[in-house]
């Protein structure tokens, strides 16, 4: 039995897997998001764009199609390999960008948008990555892999506006669908092969664990908030780039706002982030985040049409979402059941593709046919439920995963190895899966006695 040491580094082979991967699911993800700035100008220049809830549903088609097929897309990835799958969400992205190209009118746009979503890789992605990388540096790998949502939504959002100028929308969907092909050449001659391929239970979703998972109370309230997050940030996206061009920004312009909001808001969370983590304070810094999301979607609503005003509304609104975009996945890894992590960080993903799709329907519906405010005010209703359940949630326990490589074992080994574990300082839950020979430890932040697992794996070797 061997367990790894947490301070060597990645192996070349590790980063240029994490590289790959991350450069192939944030390319997905921009070419999700690209249009936001924009579409809505586009779209009315196209038969059914002066309907708002058609737009609305053409915005966040992708969601309903990547929250229903992103798991499954998963564990068919478990049967056929993670490759194949990646190369034919990545085909069906591209049909999908193509589609969207060429259409001629708003309905072939969703429809478009729909087959965009199909292309649900996220969940095979995460699997390869776990296959590639050993145990103690799979978290870092998923970060930068995780990272990259956030990182290709503020770059989206700033050269949409120039693209736009250049190619027009029907180019940035055929440039986004070209991209996607040229990434199947990425995953092909860039990211290995993996020697061994395997169900992870901190990456993948187990049937078995839905129940666990979903009767969870505080897990439902972080998926009630990615689900808000996301549902606000899309119906915001219906109405903000009007209010710049009402107020008289050329929408080619729109970017000498997005830029300095972007970057100002990522710079203030910093201090935010060090401080609930080093001082175990997450559940003060994640309320505050939300109080200050109702502010600015709230400052949104009032500074309507005027440049400055939007402006300083979209970095109070920035500022939260990306400080709660940055918690959420780490409060779930807190909270979530240490076998069981994968499924719940499965179902917390598609809750957020599934807000992204509601958001944006309901909030063209609203928008269309009970004006702004009424978008607003649901948007508004959205996060102050979320405000309650954040201040009445438990603070998370001051805990960060572990994970150690074991060697064969049978199932009443791993379960005795499982207690002897657990009944170490500084260990709160362990488990031993004999079928992944891999060790689950979820441990304190402090005091953490790691040279002790090590001897009781040794011994157990």
């Amino acid at each position: 039995m061997s367990a790894s040491s947490s301070s060597e580094k990645m192996s070349p082979l590790e980063l240029r897997a994490t590289a790959g991967l991350a450069g192939v699911y944030g390319l997905r993800m921009f070419g999700l998001f690209i249009i936001l700035p924009v579409f809505a100008f586009y779209a009315e220049d196209l038969p059914g764009g002066n309907n708002y809830m058609l737009i609305g549903i053409a915005l966040g088609a992708y969601g309903l199609t990547q929250a229903i097929l992103q798991i499954p897309m998963g564990w068919l990835s478990d049967r056929i390999g993670r490759k194949p799958v990646i190369y034919i969400g990545l085909i069906l992205f591209a049909i999908g960008s193509f589609v969207a190209a060429i259409a001629t009118d708003m309905y072939w746009v969703i429809f478009g948008r729909i087959i965009q979503g199909a292309g649900a890789i996220s969940a095979a992605v995460m699997a390869l990555a776990a296959d590639l990388t050993r145990e103690e540096h799979r978290t870092k790998a998923m970060a930068t892999i995780g990272m990259t949502i956030g990182t290709v939504f503020a770059l989206s959002l700033i050269v949409a506006p120039a693209l736009n100028q250049l190619i027009g929308v029907p180019g940035i969907f055929a440039m986004t669908g070209v991209l996607a092909l040229l990434a199947m050449l990425v995953v092909k001659k860039f990211i290995p092969n993996p020697t061994i391929s395997r169900f992870h239970s901190d990456t993948e979703a187990s049937a078995g664990s839905f129940r666990k998972i979903l009767s969870n109370t505080q897990l439902l309230r972080l998926n009630y908030g990615i689900f808000s997050l996301h549902a606000v940030l899309m119906a915001l996206w219906l109405v903000v780039p009007l209010s710049l061009r009402n107020a008289g920004l050329d929408v080619n312009d729109h970017w000498h706002i997005y830029l300095p909001v972007l970057l100002l808001s990522m710079i203030l969370i910093v201090p935010a982030i060090i401080y609930g983590e080093k001082k175990a304070k997450l559940k003060p810094i994640f309320t505050a985040a939300v109080a200050l999301l109702l502010i600015g979607q709230g400052l949104l609503a009032v500074t309507f049409n005027s440049i400055w005003g939007t402006a300083m509304a979209l970095l109070v609104f920035f500022t939260a979402f990306n400080l709660l975009e940055a918690s959420l996945p780490s409060l779930i890894s807190k909270i979530a059941p240490v076998g069981a992590k994968g499924t719940a960080i499965g179902v917390y993903s598609s809750t957020q593709f599934l807000g992204a799709f509601l958001g944006a329907t309901a909030g063209g519906y609203l928008f269309e046919y009970h004006g702004v405010y009424a978008l607003y005010i649901f948007c508004g209703l959205l996060v102050m439920i979320w405000l309650v359940l954040a201040i009445t949630m438990q603070a998370p326990a001051a805990v960060r995963s572990k994970m150690y490589q074991v060697q064969e074992m049978d199932f009443v080994t791993a379960n005795g190895l499982s207690q002897e574990l657990a009944a170490l300082s500084g260990v709160n839950e362990a488990l031993v899966l004999a079928n992944e020979r891999v060790a689950y430890l979820k441990v304190d932040m402090q005091g953490f006695d790691e040279e002790g697992v090590v001897k009781l794996l040794g011994e157990n070797a």
